[in-house]
């Protein structure tokens, strides 16, 4: 099959209603289950180079084309405006995804996907090229969020959403609030954190896993989910499997389609 087109297929943005919007997540991996390497002198997390590769970014940028919204958090912001990591919060804005660009118009979709900002401490700067682009911007945080930069945010114009009765948010109640917004098709553009909190509340709907087929190995890493342990929450099951045999250096690597499995 063609590499090209390969996750757009999925129309993954007629999947979902308001009443119960469709949420995807995507992951790269090792076969170590390597996800993120600490940075040895700044200790900021970062994608190991080695599991790197245009045809999975290529299938990241399909994903998030599909997308009404896409969640990230602040961590990611904050990096993004130290030049730890790369803007990818818009499509169409290099040579690879121009095409995506014209299928969001040709499907009906927004020229680009609102923003929504998972926070806890609501302290991060707003990248400049959200601004640049006019995306719809929303936070969401929880109950016991900083109730000073609520205000100052809201008073910004950014809608806050409550999503949680602590102070990170929750999966289930962000779900709700955005599909009283109206969106359709959620993609998280998070990390282990929030897809931990999906499981957990049964809220994912769909699970993305590149596996690429190298150890790396290392002291300090990270993998896809934290906290307690899921228990039932975490079944998955396979429904489509991609052999890439022209993977990263050579290696290969499988691109994986998960779909949670709910309590009978």
């Amino acid at each position: 099959m063609a590499l090209t087109g390969l996750y757009v297929a999925d129309a993954l943005h007629t999947l979902g209603s308001a009443a119960a919007p469709f949420v995807y997540a995507s992951f790269v991996g090792s076969l170590d289950g390597r996800i993120a390497l600490p940075d040895a002198v700044t200790g900021a997390s970062h994608l190991p180079v080695e599991i790197t590769s245009e045809n999975d970014f290529r299938l990241f940028l399909e994903l998030q084309a599909q997308a009404d919204c896409l969640v990230t958090h602040s961590g990611y912001l904050r990096d993004l405006a130290a030049g730890r990591l790369d803007d990818v919060l818009q499509i169409g804005t290099r040579a690879m995804d121009r095409d995506l660009a014209r299928w969001r118009l040709e499907n009906g979709l927004s020229a680009q996907p609102a923003v929504v900002v998972a926070s806890a401490s609501l302290d991060f700067p707003m990248p400049e090229s959200v601004i640049r682009e006019k995306q719809r911007v929303l936070v969401a945080t929880g109950r016991q969020a900083p109730r000073d930069r609520v205000d100052a945010l809201r008073a910004r114009g950014y809608p806050v959403l409550i999503a949680g009765d602590g102070a990170s948010v929750e999966g289930a109640p962000l779900v709700r609030e955005l599909g009283k917004l109206g969106f359709r098709s959620v993609y998280l553009l998070t990390g282990p954190r929030m897809l931990s909190t999906m499981l957990r509340d049964g809220a994912l709907s769909r699970l993305y896993l590149t596996i690429v087929h190298r150890v790396v190995g290392g002291e300090g890493f990270h993998t896809m989910a934290t906290g307690p342990r899921l228990e039932g929450a975490g079944r998955m099951r396979l429904s489509s499997l991609h052999y890439d045999a022209a993977g990263p250096d050579g290696a290969g690597q499988w691109f994986a389609r998960f779909e949670p499995l709910r309590p009978a």
